[in-house]
């Protein structure tokens, strides 16, 4: 069976925590030339099995010629000034995408997957294997990556009590082998039915979601020069150590 993907990657000008994230440049690559990598191993590694296409939702004119520069096939959607703000949640503009380029392209796409542009160290199947978990998980609404928490809201972090601070939740558990296993977000694969905004519009409140569990130490948040200095220094060791994150750099154009 032979489906239909859409895959999104979406990035406003500026940002507030981090002045043109989008923009920047992490060991001699454009950032997004290595989340467009990313989704060209994934086409290669599905082969006939998918037909995809690929848009970058934006409202930077400067991320979309660098965009254009290397991979001229990826669709353009000028993002609505309606959704460039800071508060504008990210679904409202995966929407946005499906409905562009389904109405632009007149199919129906079976799947969206979404790429984020500032988690540059993927490995080079990783996308490939949180689409098939999708696949194989019908139930789901969403598979999104996902990294094992190091810290523990029923463990082991704590809250501001008045003068003095507590447990995020109260539950008395005494080894942290006990409590619930907790994770982190990463922000970097999610998958979803090409139909889920059909039925839910951009609401995510009632997702029944999978997780995809990627390596922890590979993949933050940037949101920070120190975050991005950081993922530059993992970045360069995975380079040079480990074949399936150097692929995903060796593949930019």
């Amino acid at each position: 069976m032979s489906y239909k993907v859409l895959i999104t990657v979406c990035g406003r000008a500026g940002s507030s925590g981090f002045k043109n994230k989008n923009l920047k440049t992490f060991l001699n690559h454009p950032l997004v030339y290595y989340t467009l990598s990313a989704a060209e191993l994934f086409q290669r590694k599905m082969g006939s099995d998918v037909s995809v296409d690929v848009c970058l939702n934006t409202d930077s004119e400067d991320l979309a010629e660098i965009v254009e520069k290397k991979y001229p096939e990826v669709y353009f959607i000028k993002r609505d000034t309606s959704l460039s703000g800071g508060n504008v949640p990210k679904p409202a503009v995966w929407k946005n995408c499906m409905e562009v380029m389904q109405r632009m392209k007149d199919i129906q796409y079976d799947y969206m997957i979404d790429l984020d542009i500032t988690s540059p160290l993927r490995q080079e199947d990783d996308v490939y294997r949180a689409f098939q978990m999708k696949l194989k998980r019908p139930d789901a609404d969403m598979v999104e990556s996902m990294c094992p928490a190091r810290r523990n809201p029923y463990f082991n972090m704590m809250k501001e009590n008045g003068e003095f601070v507590s447990t995020v939740i109260e539950k008395g558990y005494v080894a942290r082998q006990q409590a619930p296993k907790v994770y982190d977000e990463n922000a970097s694969i999610y998958v979803l039915r090409g139909d889920y905004f059909n039925e839910h519009g951009a609401e995510m409140d009632a997702l029944k979601i999978v997780p995809y569990i990627m390596r922890d130490t590979a993949v933050l948040d940037i949101d920070s020069e120190e975050d991005f200095l950081m993922m530059s220094v993992i970045g360069r060791y995975l380079f040079e150590n480990e074949e399936s994150y150097s692929m995903v750099r060796d593949n930019i154009r």
